[in-house]
């Protein structure tokens, strides 16, 4: 009963949080900075664009339901369902302006890092805890790393969100946080260089963001067993 339960409830959350997305998207600072803005859909175009609710709804319901059947009546479900609907809103936006808003990013590591807390102390897991920290430390460092080396290969809003998954995907365990960013880097690196084939994204810089938050949904779904079959 637990399990489906799950299900149906991240379906119906994924469902009422991407039918009030375009709102949010449409209530959006535009960036101050005139590099950022140049040659920018702003975000009330992008709230306005057509059937964009009932998309967001179901890319989000879609997406909760299977964070759901993985997770089930879990304490760590709460803040997989608010990632699982944030995620797709914030794919949705980077895919379309190459920007990962700082308006949803930073209230997010506070709502993560709480959502994180509850489970803990729900389950009496402070291990878990401590390990959500430890994620935000490897994730935020690695990313911040790379982008300091070499900026003009990432954007720092793709160093503010490593942040946040480090947390969410640590908290789960290793497996989780290691597969997750690891999958992140490997389709963003294939699945960038195809749609750069087929010229639907440029080559020299195309949106990282959405293929940080599917690797971080293939963590939660698959970290466990792929980690295991890469340790042989």
């Amino acid at each position: 009963m637990d399990l489906p339960l799950a299900v149906l409830v991240g379906a119906v959350v994924g469902a009422l949080g991407g039918a009030f997305a375009p709102r949010l998207v449409a209530a959006l600072p535009e960036p101050a900075d005139p590099v950022d803005a140049k040659d920018k859909v702003s975000y009330r175009q992008l709230a306005a664009a057509r059937g964009l609710a009932p998309s967001l709804a179901a890319a989000s319901a879609a997406v909760c339901a299977l964070l759901g059947w993985q997770l089930g009546w879990s304490p760590g479900l709460p803040m997989w369902l608010y990632l699982g609907v944030v995620g797709v809103v914030l794919a949705y936006i980077d895919w379309r302006t190459r920007l990962l808003p700082t308006k949803i990013i930073a209230p997010s590591y506070a709502i993560v890092a709480a959502l994180a807390l509850f489970a803990s102390v729900v389950s009496v897991d402070w291990d878990s805890l401590l390990r959500a920290f430890m994620g935000w430390l490897v994730a935020g460092g690695l990313f911040f790393l790379l982008w300091f080396i070499y900026p003009k290969g990432m954007g720092y809003g793709d160093v503010r969100l490593s942040g946040v998954l480090g947390i969410a995907l640590g908290w789960l365990g290793w497996a989780e946080l290691l597969v997750g960013v690891y999958a992140g880097f490997v389709l963003g690196a294939f699945g960038g260089g195809l749609l750069a084939l087929l010229r639907i994204v440029d080559r020299k810089r195309y949106p990282f963001g959405p293929f940080m938050l599917v690797g971080g949904a293939v963590g939660v779904l698959l970290g466990p067993p792929l980690a295991a079959w890469y340790a042989g």
